[in-house]
């Protein structure tokens, strides 16, 4: 638009000029020294203009021919750019889509051949980051490195240097090293949000609750921080303030926490703990009815039900308005049952605990009704709760046999020997295997359960000795095939339910005994009841009628 303006400005400035020429007629004298030179008016003017336009033309030939080594420069400054910008979208195309090995290729090969300070610097930061995603942490600290001497004298690049590598130390679960980094900052971070942010997480990971609580707050004021990650650090942070003061310095912290701060349950378990500890168990009740009123967390229920008899009844009549709100809740029910237990209210505590243990299979509330049952006498009751607590604890238990007897040997003369706790390990789990080996074997009694023998009285330097059955150990002591005259003059020779005295004058003699007399199983019938005395019975009637 401005082009054609001055088009027609200069034609209308043309037309009047001609105009004029033609009404105002004269000439023009030029006199030189040798040379007298008379033109007319608008040729004089013509000559003016085709002077000019000349004039003009030459200077710009001259102009340009002298600006041909600058534009040479620039076209191979625009060159280098265009490539450099080529290298550094390519570098940061491949950094988005993850190939971070492609992606380090690239920036790593625009940082060799950049010039400009700038450039360079996020060339590093970028290849930087692919190697930290690659988990290449010495290339990485070594482009960090190379990134801070080109930023060296720019004060916003050496700013973002110390940004980026504080940010990739954290995600390495270094803060220390990136709380270091991130020391020059400590004045400026106040106006700069990011760092702020980073200050944060490398104060948070460490444990520095003072400083986390006091930037956890102003970032959460300003709104950087998300409401839900602010209430978790401020939680956090300020319940580990109260619990780690000392002496009475936790009544200066909680007086310092805003009204909404306290309502957060770790701050309210943490304040009420120290009210109570403090011999203010009625402030500590308030805190916690306070932080539930405003959220309804199961952690605060229960401490709201560990309390003294005293405040009993107080807490029992608030737990109950509380239970109109949330009939399905069996936290509640459990606190509830917790403070009739401690105010001896057995009936109530009996109801709340079983709605509860309906609604929630939950160890802790078995335990409860079990030392309930348990003092109202109920012994069954209370054993089968606590074995449900511990199954609800443990998950599922492996299913433990019945106790088990060593069956009766064939022969009478045979001791009748029989585990401490009745049981047999894998011959107990296994009784087909049993019924097929039978054994008599002795072993230490640090590697075997011990065992007794019915009607025999050991002298004092047999008693650490024991008898048991190992499975291990059965093949080996396997007496086989033994014949019906051996067997009757086993058992006309030997008593039923001890050995001879002979037998046990010494401890070989004894473990010679025990070593070499049969140990023969029982015969079972189809509903696993043992006939062994009816096989007894059978074999020692001849023998009597024989004697009679």
């Amino acid at each position: 638009m401005a082009t054609w303006f001055k088009t027609l400005l200069l034609l209308v400035l043309a037309v009047t000029v001609a105009v004029l020429l033609r009404r105002y007629e004269g000439d023009v004298l030029i006199l030189l020294p040798e040379w007298r030179v008379q033109l007319t008016l608008a040729r004089a003017v013509a000559v003016v203009l085709l002077a000019f336009v000349l004039l003009y033309i030459l200077l710009r030939l001259i102009s340009w021919a002298l600006a041909i080594p600058e534009r040479l420069r620039g076209w191979r400054q625009r060159r280098v750019q265009k490539r450099d910008m080529e290298l550094l979208e390519q570098g940061w195309i491949t950094l988005l889509e993850g190939r971070y090995a492609q992606a380090e290729k690239s920036l790593t090969a625009l940082l060799d051949q950049a010039r400009p300070q700038r450039r360079k610097v996020l060339a590093a930061l970028s290849a930087a980051r692919a190697a930290d995603a690659l988990g290449e942490f010495e290339r990485r600290d070594s482009l960090l490195a190379s990134a801070s001497e080109q930023a060296a004298g720019d004060d916003s690049l050496a700013q973002a240097v110390m940004l980026v590598g504080a940010d990739m130390q954290l995600n390495q679960g270094k803060p220390a090293e990136a709380l270091a980094r991130l020391a020059p900052l400590q004045e400026t971070a106040s106006r700069h949000l990011h760092a702020q942010r980073l200050f944060l997480r490398a104060h948070h990971a460490l444990g520095h609750n003072e400083e986390s609580f006091a930037l956890a707050r102003a970032l959460s004021r300003r709104g950087v921080l998300d409401e839900a990650e602010a209430r978790t650090i401020l939680g956090t942070t300020a319940a580990a303030r109260l619990r780690g003061a000392q002496g009475e310095e936790w009544r200066k912290v909680w007086k310092d926490l805003k009204s909404d701060e306290r309502l957060l349950p770790e701050v309210a378990l943490a304040g009420a703990y120290c009210f109570d500890e403090a011999g203010h168990p009625d402030d500590a009740g308030k805190i916690l009815e306070a932080a539930i009123n405003d959220s309804f967390d199961a952690r605060l229920i229960e401490a709201y039900a560990q309390c003294d008899a005293d405040q009993v009844p107080r807490r029992l009549e608030k737990a109950e308005k509380w239970l109109q709100r949330n009939a399905d809740q069996p936290e509640l029910l459990r606190a509830l049952g917790t403070l009739c237990l401690e105010g001896q209210l057995w009936g109530p505590a009996e109801r709340y605990l079983v709605r509860s243990v309906q609604l929630k299979n939950d160890p802790r509330t078995h335990v409860l009704l079990g030392s309930l049952y348990d003092r109202l006498g109920k012994n069954d009751e209370a054993l089968r709760h606590w074995r449900l607590a511990s199954k609800a604890h443990l998950g599922r238990l492996p299913e433990l046999q019945r106790k088990s007897f060593l069956p009766p040997a064939e022969t009478q003369a045979d001791p009748k020997i029989r585990d401490a706790d009745d049981s047999f390990g894998s011959l107990g789990r296994y009784p087909a295997v049993a019924a097929a080996a039978p054994v008599a074997v002795v072993l230490d009694e640090i590697e075997a359960d011990a065992v007794t023998v019915p009607g025999l009285d050991l002298p004092d330097e047999l008693e650490a000795d024991a008898m048991v059955v190992p499975p291990v150990e059965a093949a080996s002591a396997v007496v086989a095939d033994v014949s019906a005259e051996a067997r009757a003059a086993l058992r006309d020779s030997a008593p039923a339910d001890a050995p001879p005295a002979d037998a046990v004058a010494g401890h070989d003699e004894f473990d010679e005994y025990f070593d070499s007399a049969p140990l023969p199983y029982p015969v079972q019938d189809a509903d696993g009841a043992a006939v062994a005395d009816a096989q007894d019975k059978a074999a020692a009637s001849p023998q009597q009628e024989k004697h009679s």
